[in-house]
This record gives structure tokens, C-alpha cells and sequence, in this order.
């Protein structure tokens, strides 16, 4: 008995199914290089595998969301709220009839790029690089060329990118440059990814924030609490019931004006009370000086680079492998760096430290 072709099945239910806004697998604007269809994967449920098998994905979990080395295990982290961004986006697109898996590809990648340390090393790069340096842009970077390999299952010989790359979709690389900045998403879930990674990250700062006693339940905003909901999880429900809401069979994602507003209000408030001159933030001044000095060092002295990024240097420049490099760090890894570099070693000394260092 022949294989059932479960790919086809699945692209002939959505047609049956999704509403007429929705982005169909099968009609997907392809990649950039072409590949054999799986037999039973649509082409974004593919995407969103490759982007979870990737190294990239992987160090998020050591990436700061907003508070820096934080010491209590619930705090949020680059890796938490990527999944809270896919849930949310996965929920709203399954109401509206859209593709669930088009928009959790896209709000898995979204923030691939992101540096150590948060928006404090994106800054802190953008302001060293000449061509500046946004996270957005960094992700379709690494979605385009830094990562892929058989890791994500397919060899760099039948892709065809000898600088490798996911080869994910068009629609999928969309969402993901487009999550954040000037431009709209073209497709609705890469629209519904854009506010849901807003409704994430408003929510669990709050909550973070309120955990590390940063503010207090009574200082939030009164009227806009009144409105979404006093406690975690009925803030989000109200918004995504919004968005559903304006949203449903419509060619646009939107929230609605009432409840936009008040979402517009807390994040006001966050930059007023968390994201600027807190308590929490005060370390981020060392964080910036750790991501400029790094780069620094490393475009004065290539040679301490890993060889896989010397190799990238004839054709790229000394400039943009340090910044992928430098990017593409942990918190942790960026701080050990620092040490090895700029700390001395305690005695006695070992040769795999000096090794290290070079």
C-alpha cells in the first residue's frame, strides 16, 4: 500500500476551511531556493520545525527578556516569551480561520536575532556598527544565512545556499522582518504575530515587574486596568477577544480602539516605571559597555573570531562577522568573553585559559 500523501490532505482542508483571508500552504510564494514537498508536512509546518531544531532558537533561553541575569526561575526570558508569542498568535488565528501554522512559524523566528542582554545590546550594537543594527532584521539574517545544515534535516548541498540558511518561506521571512519597525506584515498571521508579540510582552513585564516588587498592582493605570482586567491572565483574554472580535472575516487584524488604547496606556506606563531608569535596569549601562567592548576587540583583532566566522570575513567584511558573532551570544557567553578578555586570571594559572584568550 503507497504512502498517503498527508501534505495534499492537509492543504485541501485548509481550502475547505480557513476563511478567504487566510494564507493557503499551497499557494505559498515558495523559497528562495526550490525544494521536493514533504509527504506530510505543508511547507510552514516545515518552516516552524527548522526554526525549533535551530541553534539560534535554542539560545534564547539564555537571552534576557528585560530583567538581566535575574536570580528566580520564573522570571521571563527571550526563549518564554517567543512561546508566549506563538500561543497567542496560534489562538487568535485558529478563531479567525487563519494559518495556525503559518503564524506560529513566524512567532518562533521573530526575535532570532536579538542580542544579549536585550533591547540594552541591540542598542548598545546599533550604535557601534556603522550600518546600525535592528533584532528584526538580524532574525531574517539568520534565517537567510547563519544558521541550517543537516541539523534542521536537509544538507546545504541540495538547498544550494553555500552560506546556508533555512530556506524558509517567503510568507514566513515576511512576518518575520516585518514584526516589528515600518513595515506591515502582508499576510494576516504575520499581522496577528505583530500585536501578540505586543499583548506578550506588556503582559509578563507586568507580571515580572510586580514579581521583582519593581511596582505595585496599585500603580498601574486605573481606568485601562478597569477595562482589560486586574490580574494576569484576564488582561490577555480581553485583548485577544478583541482582536478577535475586530478581526473576524475582515481583511485586516486590528484590536479595537477601547481596548487598544488602554493596551497603548500600559506600555506608556512601562516605559515610564520598568523599561526606563528602574531599579532593574541599572546593570544594563554594564551590559552595553560588555557589547561594545566585545566588538571592539574582535574588530581589532579578528583573529580571536572562531574560524567559521574568519572564513565569512573576505566576502562579508571584519564589521558585519563580528556583529553576528556578538549577536548571536548568551548573556552568559558574552560575560564569559568579558572575563577571558578583560579580567585577570586568578592563580595558578592554566594553559587552557591562555589558550582561550589567544
Amino acid at each position: 500500500m503507497p504512502f498517503p500523501n498527508v501534505r495534499k490532505e492537509i492543504e485541501e482542508r485548509e481550502k475547505t476551511y480557513f476563511s478567504r483571508y487566510a494564507a493557503l500552504s499551497a499557494d505559498s510564494r515558495g523559497r528562495l531556493v526550490n525544494e521536493e514537498p514533504c509527504q506530510v508536512r505543508t511547507d510552514y509546518q516545515r518552516d516552524r520545525d527548522r526554526i525549533i531544531h535551530s541553534k539560534s532558537f535554542r539560545r534564547l533561553k539564555h537571552k534576557t527578556q528585560v530583567f538581566i541575569a535575574p536570580e528566580g526561575d520564573h522570571y521571563r526570558t527571550r526563549l518564554t516569551h517567543t512561546l508566549e508569542v506563538a500561543q497567542i498568535s496560534r489562538t487568535i488565528a485558529r478563531a479567525l480561520r487563519l494559518n495556525e501554522d503559518l503564524a506560529e512559524a513566524i512567532a518562533l523566528g521573530h526575535d532570532l536575532g536579538h542580542t544579549p542582554f536585550g533591547h540594552a545590546g541591540e542598542e548598545a550594537l546599533s550604535e557601534v556598527y556603522p550600518a546600525g543594527f535592528r533584532h528584526n532584521e538580524q532574525s531574517l539574517r539568520i534565517v537567510d544565512h547563519l544558521e541550517g545544515g543537516t541539523s534542521v534535516g536537509y544538507s546545504l548541498e541540495r538547498v544550494g545556499r553555500p552560506e546556508g540558511g533555512l530556506n524558509l518561506t517567503w510568507e514566513v521571512r515576511d512576518g518575520i522582518l516585518h514584526h516589528t519597525g515600518q513595515g506591515m506584515p502582508v499576510t494576516l498571521e504575520g499581522q496577528i504575530v505583530r500585536i501578540a508579540d505586543r499583548i506578550a510582552y506588556i503582559n509578563h513585564d507586568i507580571d515580572d515587574a510586580l514579581r521583582a516588587g519593581i511596582i505595585q498592582t496599585g500603580d498601574l493605570p486605573r481606568e485601562s486596568i478597569k477595562l482589560v482586567g486586574e490580574v494576569h491572565r484576564s488582561r490577555i483574554n480581553t485583548m485577544v477577544l478583541a482582536m478577535i472580535e475586530n478581526s473576524l472575516d475582515q481583511p485586516e487584524i486590528r484590536m479595537g480602539e477601547e481596548v487598544q488604547l488602554a493596551m497603548d496606556a500600559l506600555r506608556s506606563f512601562l516605559f515610564e516605571r520598568v523599561y526606563i531608569g528602574s531599579l532593574a535596569k541599572k546593570e544594563e549601562q554594564k551590559a552595553r559597555r560588555i557589547i561594545k567592548i566585545l566588538y571592539q576587540y574582535y574588530v581589532d583583532d579578528p583573529s580571536t573570531l572562531p574560524e567559521d566566522q574568519r572564513e565569512k570575513i573576505a566576502g562579508e567584511g571584519v564589521e558585519r562577522c563580528v556583529v553576528d558573532y556578538v549577536a548571536g551570544m548568551t548573556d552568559h557567553f558574552a560575560i564569559k568573553m568579558f572575563e577571558i578578555y578583560f579580567l585577570p586570571f586568578s592563580w595558578p594559572f592554566s594553559e587552557a585559559q591562555f589558550e582561550v584568550r589567544g
